[in-house]
């Protein structure tokens, strides 16, 4: 495994006179790091194979994309947190960049710690430090390397990064087999392919072995943390959330960041949706659960999990659309979830726009929905692959007139799963539209989480739906009469009997589901729906709630911001700054939100938008003044910092 290119022009003296100059302390798995390349240049996988090595080796670690929108050509980051705790929110400045894009040189290597380490290709010669003095300057010419090695010019392109994972590998003492076994996993029916990335590799490495005394003062070392952890992106734990909630029907219209929602869906459908002909349609259950017609062992083996073709003597038990719009993909799931099918969508910030006409049909005319709205920055088409939490007042009163739906927010990707089974569940039980708000850094970037959990026990929650029993036992059905203790009324599924039929519209109507137009007929619909919606805050998922001994004020906050916030508020904490903290999961509020609230003289409210709007919705929702509620707002597309937060919440302090 090694390489020889003349001549070879090492670094590991100025690397050692700069040690001498400028010592660091050394930081063994607790260090953050910045890969600065071109997008469309294969850096995703390879991005991922040192974040998945770090994690087979125990060490608890977070990656983040910073891609642009475009396919390729443009600058791209990826930054990585290593923590020894499973603290792993973004930091400031960067222990080590690697600065791969020319074009994004200066930024980069501005962006690197003091006595960090810049790491850049050499093939060209060596390039400027820009004046950071403070910094070491690691040249590795890996360009070089794999010209020398590869003779496709395509593949010299993908396998620079390869080649730069395996140098990262070396300085950080990633171990190499565990590199090595994750690439034989990968590339396990495509032989070539994995040689190739395997001399890549080794490549990097052995030149990185060669050039500097490795490895770096920051580096990793094997943990045990991660045992009881998975790496896993929000959008395939929604998919998986779907499926195992007893989805069968899909509709869809693609848009960044949702559409791997469906991808994965789908593929988890093929694999798992597919029963041997004989067997009868089930209505929609859980996998596994009685009634729920999961495909046995024998019959698993049967069926190849990687196509989408359904084999002979197996049919498809799902559905999925992908529709001509998102006005379209609504409207089918509205009518598979009237007809008795567990049906939802996924989509963003424009597709929310183009469906809040018939959410408010939906919510009118009392029809379960499930709608997954993976945040982007808006307005308009504004920065798909950018993340915020702009969508909140879009969703929470979706469509004209007096229109309030119910709202989940998950923080990261054990909660998509665990809130697309709560999202279902409420949907049908309060027979209205839910909507479940995660944004771009949940959806698409891969997140350390326990290993998800199933409660073998589960039964959906199908709500008051009448069996062909109780319909025969009746004199009359009336749709909206006879409510129960939550405000909602008995329905039936289209064709149980001729005697529960009705007219199912979104124009003025009363109790009985009649036309109207009588001010007080009218009234006592919505009013009733108003009731629902306040029932339905105690039955949705509670806040998470931090309480602390001599705490000065509260923090709240929602979604992703849940993590780097934690981390900033531990930090405040240790320098004689404390906080009480709360994270809000639902919408409508539950009451130990306001009971938060009122328990302080000033909260401050940390979220990722321009205009405030959890801080709206709070106040408006609770009539608590907004003066009362201090605001700390980052709206640039990014993750939060650890740092912007903590200084955000001084800030707001103090003013």
């Amino acid at each position: 495994m090694s390489v020889h290119l003349d001549p070879p022009r090492s670094v590991v003296e100025p690397l050692a006179r700069h040690r001498a100059l400028h010592p660091r302390p050394p930081s063994v798995n607790d260090f953050g790091m910045s890969i600065a390349t071109v997008n469309g240049t294969g850096s995703a996988n390879a991005n991922s194979l040192l974040v998945r090595a770090i994690f087979r080796m125990g060490v608890p670690v977070m990656g983040k994309n910073l891609l642009p929108s475009n396919i390729q050509g443009m600058a791209t980051w990826f930054e990585i947190r290593v923590s020894p705790t499973t603290q792993l929110g973004r930091t400031g400045a960067h222990d080590l960049v690697v600065a791969m894009n020319l074009q994004t040189f200066d930024d980069d290597v501005a962006g690197a710690a003091a006595d960090g380490v810049v790491v850049f290709d050499s093939s060209a010669g060596p390039l400027p430090n820009r004046g950071r003095d403070d910094c070491t300057f690691l040249g590795i010419p890996l360009a070089a390397l794999v010209t020398e090695a590869f003779d496709d010019p395509r593949q010299r392109v993908l396998l620079r990064n390869v080649a730069g994972v395996g140098v990262l590998a070396a300085l950080l003492a990633v171990d190499p087999t565990v590199a090595i076994e994750l690439l034989a996993e990968r590339f396990e029916h495509r032989p070539q392919v994995l040689q190739a990335n395997e001399r890549a590799f080794e490549l990097g490495y052995d030149e990185a072995l060669v050039r500097v005394d490795c490895p770096l003062p920051f580096h990793v070392e094997p943990l045990d943390v991660t045992k009881d952890m998975v790496l896993m992106d929000g959008n395939m734990a929604t998919a998986l959330g779907c499926l195992y909630a007893g989805a069968t029907v899909a509709a869809w219209y693609p848009i960044t960041p949702s559409t791997s929602v469906m991808d994965d869906f789908t593929s988890l459908c093929a694999r798992y949706r597919r029963v041997p002909e004989q067997e009868a349609t089930p209505r929609a259950t859980a996998p596994g659960a009685a009634g729920a017609g999961a495909v046995t062992t024998s019959a698993r083996a049967a069926v190849d999990p990687t196509s989408l073709d359904c084999p002979p003597g197996f049919r498809n038990n799902y559905l999925v659309i992908q529709a001509e719009d998102e006005l379209a993909a609504i409207g089918m799931v509205i009518g598979a979830n009237w007809n008795g099918a567990r049906a939802f969508t996924a989509t963003s910030g424009p597709g929310i726009s183009l469906m809040t006409e018939l959410l408010g049909l939906a919510y009118y005319a009392e029809i379960p929905a499930v709608v997954f709205d993976v945040q982007r920055a808006g307005p308009s088409t504004g920065m798909p692959t950018r993340t915020q939490q702009a969508d909140l007042i879009a969703a929470a009163y979706a469509s004209h007139g007096d229109t309030k739906h119910l709202l989940l927010f998950p923080a990261d990707p054990a909660e998509c799963f665990e809130l697309a089974l709560a999202a279902f569940d409420s949907a049908e039980r309060f027979q209205t539209p839910v909507l479940v708000l995660s944004d771009f850094d949940i959806g698409m970037n891969e997140w350390a989480v326990p290993r998800l959990e199933w409660d073998e026990s589960y039964r959906p929650h199908r709500g008051r739906v009448l069996t062909l029993a109780e319909v025969e036992m009746l004199a009359r059905f009336d749709r909206y009469a006879g409510w129960d203790a939550d405000y909602v009324a008995a329905r039936t599924i289209p064709g149980v009997h001729p005697r529960a039929a009705y007219f199912t519209r979104g124009s003025g109507h009363d109790s009985l589901g009649g036309y109207t137009e009588a001010p007080d007929r009218y009234e006592e619909v919505v009013d009733r729906l108003a009731r629902k919606l306040a029932a339905a805050a105690c039955a949705l998922p509670a806040p998470v709630l931090e309480r602390r001994v001599g705490a000065m004020g509260g923090v709240i906050t929602i979604g992703s911001t849940d993590a780097v916030t934690r981390e900033a508020l531990a930090r405040l904490s240790a320098e004689g700054i404390v906080l009480d903290y709360l994270r809000v999961r639902a919408f409508p509020f539950h009451d130990a939100v306001r009971e938060f609230m009122a328990a302080h003289d000033r909260c401050i409210v940390v979220e990722q938008n321009r205009d405030g709007q959890l801080r709206a919705l709070l106040s408006i929702e609770t009539e608590t003044p907004i003066e009362r509620l201090g605001s700390v707002r980052l709206y640039g597309g990014l993750p939060a910092t650890v740092d912007e937060i903590a200084e955000g919440v001084l800030g707001a302090l103090e003013s």
